[in-house]
């Protein structure tokens, strides 16, 4: 988010700027009571009338320390059944993402942990203490530096897209509509200027 808010932001250096950053059910909590103008998801909600506006494709792939080497051809529940496999907190749109890919794979979680960040997940996978389903998003350092791996799996990447979301027939402060304008003049250029990396995976 802060991709599409930098220039924008300077654009109108008047405009105050309050971001929260939590999971799912508490965006959108916040959304319902009218407590914020926008909200980033990656999954949409199915019980809140909203509008949106897609702003990136969004990558999730299976990650793990560099340190394992793995085999081609990989068999899913080979995996899973070494070490643990690491989820976000309950409420988080990663884990439902990776909730709903196990259940249709049928794979059985034999070992889990679970940690209510993602900064806290990356470092736990960096230090070798499982694998998990992560936003490509979030690990272009890490990848970069050869820290953490993609482990190649049929069905991943799974794809969503990041939306920003607002209540259907809000009225907007002047600022929250120059926002949304903004962004809807403004969003592929930001993508291409922005997250050209994110093609090459």
């Amino acid at each position: 988010m802060p991709f599409f808010l930098a220039d924008f932001m300077k654009l109108n250096s008047g405009i105050d700027l309050l971001m929260d950053v939590t999971n799912k059910i508490k965006v959108i909590e916040s959304l319902e009571n009218n407590e914020v103008d926008f909200a980033l998801v990656s999954i949409l909600p199915t019980t809140t009338n909203i509008q949106k506006l897609d702003l990136l494709q969004n990558k999730l792939y299976l990650v793990g320390s560099t340190k394992t080497k793995f085999k081609k051809n990989l068999i899913l529940s080979d995996i899973f059944s070494d070490m643990p496999l690491i989820f976000r907190e309950r409420g988080s749109g990663t884990r439902q993402a990776m909730e709903n890919f196990l259940d249709r794979n049928n794979l059985p979680v034999l070992k889990k942990m679970e940690l209510t960040s993602n900064e806290a997940i990356k470092q736990a996978l960096v230090a070798g203490l499982g694998y998990s389903i992560m936003p490509l998003i979030g690990i272009r350092n890490e990848l970069h530096n050869n820290e953490l791996q993609i482990i190649p799996l049929k069905g991943l990447p799974i794809k969503t897209s990041w939306s920003l979301i607002w209540l259907k027939g809000k009225k907007h402060s002047p600022a929250s509509l120059s926002f949304l304008n903004y962004l809807k003049t403004e969003r592929l250029r930001i993508v291409e200027e922005k997250f050209y990396w994110y093609e090459q995976y």
